[in-house]
């Protein structure tokens, strides 16, 4: 039977080869505001992959008075139109159609950026997660916005792309239409009709540059889930409505609201949130509507996508972060492998990057956003060679992953009983489970290559060498390091203590954090569940900063349930015994400030120190001495090696053995070692 994934569709006059897409979003690739090369590179990966569309931009701004705080590609600029012609060309010379969504942020943005101009919309209120009070918009505005979007779409007809996407969640256009937002008179405010005014005249001026056949859409919020916000019943009429102008060619269905962390969280659900959770909800757009529909929301895997498509619920289905983790998704579900798809985690990584500034990574695929000079597949080396990995957990699995891809033999060396090291770890937290996604795949691609795992074995010099390799990858991770106070560092336990279960959480603790990662905010849950009362004392101005804002919400709707109180600014010092409990003594970078705690139990997240004992008993045997030639590892060259040839082995080492990182950064030390070994 036919993958009901894999059949055709037209949009309008556009054939589709299949029903998976790329939606919008915005990998912040963009150099100058410009789509160049890493950026097109980005999106021909995907269309190799055989996705049957890629959109880009998420969004292209349209105007001055809308600057990119993500980095977004900039509409308004006439230069941008020969390079998204190239990038137009490119994903058509690989048979994928190619579209670009289009925006005015409003109050989505900061006035601080770009030129400094003020910020706009329907009213005054503020964005939260931007923090910019806006102008309320006046006529003139309205009349040069609609102009800088028409101008913007033949900008992009010119460039050959196949249509645009109009964003309506949380910009412009949709702040005009949310009672929340909209605070004009008539006839741009008042009734649902008014609020509407500014969009369809914004269509009419796209549609008098574009003409009636270049495809346009919209992507909006059917439904804000907000009190006296837009409803469901709202979202249907708005699209009836758009529907009945004659000038949109589809709808991308929206739940939610964004201008809040936790609000963009539910739109775009994270790992431990239910997956597709506005899927039913887009099907009933569709089905009051009746226009062409697509929806990408945690739609993570091919499974849900055929409900999707087999149901009628959609008719385009958006696997956008699912192929930030595997471009090659339609590619081996046409080569009958769809147990090889690398799978997405949920742990938006990427997201998260981007709302910090940066640019878009996938947590355990470290080609993605770096196709110019990193391989999603590895070809076979003309040499076969023995390499042998200390460590199982994702460092040393990608590693050993690769190394066999190439076509070498590789044995694995793991002290656990399992695979897995801190991810095994992480994925104790219930919300944290898909974590094990990371391992799972890649214990599956190594079982498949014949990799030889010896579980059980804390190796040592002499195991290593009775192997006889040509290459040696420490991956050996870290342990928590906690010693770090003036005065009592024996009475601490650390976050893994907590995590693991080996320590049992006390009635009334301090969790002093100066790493902000996950591990003490999963501690700190654990610690929660007991019913103690917790206090998380941090250093820094904010608290977890190095989880990012997404990845926020569900520890802090957790938390905030319980006695958990939150105190930046301020470093524990110093401990002692006191009766029962300990006296923590705790102090300030900022001055003179001192204050004591009595607790009952100390826990300390302090990061990891590397656990490198074998690396450095193997180091003086090896041809290299560990040594990595920093300028090739940059330009994703191979390491080349000339020393002593008496010596057999060369010897690296990657992740948390170096120094404590992340997962993302042990894979990415892996793949640009081992894929041109």
């Amino acid at each position: 039977m036919a993958d009901p994934l894999l059949q055709p569709y037209r949009l309008k006059h556009l054939p589709l080869r299949n029903r998976l897409i790329v939606t919008a979003h915005e990998p912040a690739y963009s150099e100058d505001g410009m789509p160049k090369a890493r950026y097109r590179a980005y999106h021909v990966e995907r269309a190799k992959g055989g996705i049957a569309m890629t959109m880009t931009a998420g969004s292209a701004t349209v105007a001055p008075d809308s600057p990119a705080v993500f980095n977004n590609l900039l509409a308004y600029k006439d230069e941008i139109v020969p390079w998204m012609r190239d990038l137009a060309d490119a994903v058509h010379e690989h048979g994928a159609a190619v579209m670009i969504q289009l925006t005015h942020l409003g109050r989505r943005t900061r006035w601080d950026k770009a030129n400094w101009l003020p910020v706009v919309s329907a009213s005054h209120h503020r964005e939260a997660a931007h923090r910019s009070f806006p102008k309320k918009v006046e006529t003139w505005d309205i009349d040069r916005i609609i102009q800088d979007y028409a101008d913007a779409a033949e900008r992009m007809k010119a460039a050959n792309l196949d249509g645009i996407e109009l964003e309506a969640y949380g910009h412009l256009l949709d702040q005009f239409w949310s009672p929340l937002t909209n605070e004009l008179e008539p006839p741009y405010g008042g009734n649902l009709d008014n609020r509407l005014r500014f969009t369809r005249e914004v269509l009419t001026a796209v549609r008098n540059r574009v003409g009636p056949e270049f495809i346009v859409g919209i992507r909006f919020t059917a439904d804000e889930m907000l009190a006296g916000g837009l409803t469901r019943d709202d979202g249907v009429r708005i699209a009836q409505s758009l529907r009945a102008t004659g000038m949109i060619d589809f709808l991308n269905v929206i739940r939610g609201h964004i201008d809040t962390d936790a609000g963009l969280t539910d739109v775009i659900p994270i790992q431990g949130m239910p997956t597709a959770p506005h899927l039913e909800f887009a099907g009933e757009i569709r089905a009051a509507v009746g226009l062409p529909t697509l929806h990408a929301g945690r739609l993570q895997d091919v499974a849900t996508a055929r409900y999707a498509i087999t149901s009628g619920k959609l008719d385009l289905v958006g696997l956008t972060r699912p192929s930030m983790a595997d471009p090659y998704i339609v590619r081996k579900l046409m080569q009958g492998r769809e147990q090889d798809i690398r799978p997405c985690v949920g742990a938006n990584y990427c997201l998260d990057r981007i709302y910090q500034g940066g640019s878009a990574y996938c947590i355990h695929n470290a080609a993605t956003g770096r196709e110019l000079y990193m391989p999603h597949s590895v070809s076979r080396a003309e040499t076969t060679r023995k390499v042998v990995v200390v460590g199982a957990g994702p460092g040393g699995l990608e590693a050993a992953r690769v190394a066999a891809e190439r076509g070498h033999e590789v044995v694995v060396f793991e002290a656990a009983s399992q695979p897995g090291g801190q991810v095994r770890l992480t994925a104790q937290s219930p919300h944290r489970r898909e974590m094990m996604g990371i391992i799972d795949w890649r214990m599956a691609q190594c079982d498949a290559r014949d990799v030889r795992f010896r579980f059980d074995t804390y190796a040592q010099e002499d195991e290593v060498l009775q192997q006889q390799p040509d290459v040696v990858i420490i991956a050996t991770g870290g342990l928590p390091h906690t010693e770090i106070l003036k005065a009592g560092n024996e009475w601490v336990v650390s976050t893994w203590d907590i995590i693991s279960g080996s320590v049992k959480p006390g009635a009334d603790v301090l969790l002093f954090d100066d790493a902000g990662d996950h591990a003490a905010l999963q501690a700190a849950e654990v610690v929660a569940a007991h019913g103690a009362a917790l206090e998380i004392v941090t250093p820094d101005r904010c608290f977890a900063p190095e989880v990012m804002g997404m990845n926020l919400v569900p520890y802090m709707r957790s938390l905030q349930r319980s006695n958990v109180i939150f105190t930046v600014t301020y470093r524990l010092q110093s401990l002692r015994v006191e009766g029962s409990g300990y006296l923590a003594t705790i102090g300030s970078d900022y001055g003179p400030v001192q204050r004591t705690r009595r607790v009952d139990q100390v826990i300390v997240n302090h990061g990891t120190r590397p656990l490198d004992e074998v690396y450095w008993s193997l180091k003086s045997r090896s041809r290299n001495e560990g040594r990595v030639d920093y300028a090739r590892l940059i330009a994703g060259e191979p390491q080349v090696s000339d020393s002593d040839p008496s010596r057999k082995f060369d010897l690296y080492r990657i992740g948390d053995a170096v120094s404590a990182r992340n997962v993302h950064a042990a894979i990415y030390d892996a793949l640009r070692l081992l894929k041109d070994m």
